[in-house]
């Protein structure tokens, strides 16, 4: 999509530039609504960076959502290139909510400091959609419900999602689905509860990246599964790298400080980011 105007002069057809009303892009995008949503409550000029830096987050959060929710449904449906493509997409987006960090990963105490009070209570556990991607990954929560029982609509989109199965959960019905040994209790489980691994569930993954191991210069299968495996992990990097961005970029603007809104800020941190995402997928490479 160009944003340059043509010169009439110039010989080439110039864009229509007269419109009734607000221009198509506008409507499209709502552009004007986007960046009329910044309203910095100190003096200080970084906090502007802060404030905008932490919209785009909150929308990259909001497509990723989008992206592992068609993946879970395709998985549903068995349909194994839909969720391939959803999830090849979110790694893109993923790389590029990573990168959202670097304007503000070069904070001193003094510049954070100078804006930290305009938060007040606020911080990021507080964000319902990074609280989604959460329980997307399985990792669930009830009492991450309760700072938002003022938010009605908020709130029962997350209470929905509590009790959804998580993307891993239709990961493991897709392979039990396709004949591949995954132990019942991974499939019953709670899925209202945080996600714990399961030795069945490693011997799953290991067994389908050993067949892919290749025997006389021929693969011997696995190969879907495997595929499957090796996009889940991409995610898996991108989170926990995600992760540990956000931990030494508050590290390095704060220390060991209590966080905003009372969180544990560096120690709550430290303790998501030694987490790995879909464990077995981990911990399988280790008996292949």
């Amino acid at each position: 999509m160009s944003h340059d105007v043509e010169d009439p002069a110039a010989g080439t057809q110039a864009p229509e530039l007269d419109f009734e009303g607000t221009t198509p892009y506008e409507d499209y995008v709502q552009a004007d609504v986007l960046t009329h949503l910044q309203h910095p409550l100190s003096e200080d000029p970084g906090e502007m960076v802060f404030l905008v830096t932490t919209q785009v987050m909150e929308l990259w959060f909001t497509v990723i959502v989008h992206e592992w929710e068609t993946a879970a449904k395709s998985l549903r449906e068995d349909d194994l290139p839909g969720a391939l493509a959803a999830l090849k997409r979110s790694v893109y987006e993923l790389q590029s909510l990573n990168a959202s960090w670097e304007p503000l990963a070069h904070l001193t105490p003094a510049q954070f400091n100078s804006y930290r009070s305009a938060l007040g209570e606020g911080s990021g556990f507080q964000s319902a959609m990074y609280r989604r991607m959460e329980f997307l990954l399985g990792e669930k929560s009830a009492s991450m419900l309760v700072p938002h029982r003022g938010a009605p609509r908020v709130h029962a989109e997350l209470e929905k999602a509590l009790h959804q199965p998580g993307l891993y959960d239709e990961v493991l019905g897709y392979l039990a689905r396709r004949g591949e040994a995954v132990p019942r209790e991974a499939l019953t489980r709670d899925v209202s509860q945080p996600y714990r691994p399961y030795p069945g569930v490693e011997a799953v993954w290991a067994d389908a990246y050993a067949r892919e191991a290749e025997e006389s210069g021929a693969p011997v299968g696995g190969g879907d599964v495997v595929r499957l495996g090796e996009a889940l992990t991409e995610v898996a990097e991108l989170v926990w790298r995600w992760r540990n961005d956000h931990l030494v970029a508050t590290r390095r603007a704060m220390g060991s400080k209590v966080g905003t809104g009372g969180s544990a800020g560096v120690a709550w941190l430290e303790k998501r980011a030694a987490k790995n995402v879909f464990p077995e997928l981990w911990t399988a490479r280790s008996h292949v």
